[in-house]
């Protein structure tokens, strides 16, 4: 069995890369891509790089999780 990369919201870097994203929510990375891609989802694009903050990927998943 795989170990997972991120065991907690402490383990993730302070901007995550989609590869990052991936990992951290067990999603492939074309998903990632695609959500990263969402006007709704705080990502950053930084020449051809597109990276989250972490606390403002924290942040909106707590805001998903009420949506429940």
């Amino acid at each position: 069995m795989k170990e997972e990369k991120y065991q907690d919201y402490a383990d993730l870097p302070l901007f995550l890369s989609v590869q990052d994203l991936a990992d951290a929510m067990r999603i492939s990375r074309t998903v990632a891509y695609e959500l990263a891609r969402r006007e709704d989802f705080p990502s950053i694009t930084v020449g051809s790089r597109i990276i989250v903050p972490r606390e403002k990927f924290i942040a909106w998943v707590d805001r998903q999780a009420e949506k429940k």
